[in-house]
């Protein structure tokens, strides 16, 4: 409950310090594109529970519903482009995170129609822990393209989660040097042993 209640101030603190950098990326959608500036998407959830997460949107209105490694690059706003690689779409998140959908670390929630991954994560037990913000699958560069392989990354991390683990996780988002160690600790080879 605590812990709780200082990751949600912690993230509140967040919001409020992103507003002026989040507000300048939505002006930006709005004049290339127009409105909605923010993206929101069913997503499956702790114990397979489906819930909205809130983005900053970095597509054009015409975007299929579809997972971001199968869409066609002429669906990205050119101000998207810059916005994602900032990472300041997932800044809305946060708020995801004070109402208790997700946690900042976790693997990444999928689409409800993405089953062949869904199916994967509830062989692997995936679902029994929240998703997050960022994972340890995204930093080390795997997306949902091949779903079986992001569940068995998730795997992994489910098996060797801890506040180090998460802290680099964290790191790493943002900055490339930390993923060495993660990509050391977590070779691919070692799935074979799950």
């Amino acid at each position: 409950m605590i812990i709780s209640a200082i990751r949600n101030t912690i993230c509140l603190l967040g919001l409020i310090f992103m507003v002026p950098i989040i507000s300048m990326a939505i002006i930006a959608v709005m004049i290339e594109d127009g409105f909605p500036l923010f993206f929101k998407q069913k997503r499956v959830g702790l114990n397979q529970e489906i819930f909205t997460i809130y983005k900053v949107r970095t597509l054009k209105r015409n975007a299929p519903q579809v997972g971001t490694h199968q869409l066609k690059e002429n669906f990205q706003l050119n101000s998207g482009k810059f916005i994602r690689a900032l990472k300041l779409d997932e800044f809305p998140q946060l708020y995801n995170v004070i109402r208790g959908d997700i946690n900042l670390i976790g693997p990444r929630p999928g689409l409800i129609s993405q089953t062949e991954l869904e199916d994967a994560r509830l062989n692997n037990g995936v679902h029994k822990i929240k998703p997050g913000i960022t994972g340890l699958a995204q930093v080390l560069g795997y997306d949902m393209s091949d779903p079986v392989l992001l569940a068995d990354i998730d795997l992994l991390y489910v098996k060797h989660k801890s506040f180090k683990i998460n802290t680099i996780i964290l790191i790493s988002t943002f900055f490339n040097f930390p993923r060495s160690y993660l990509s050391a600790k977590f070779e691919i080879s070692n799935l074979k042993s799950i």
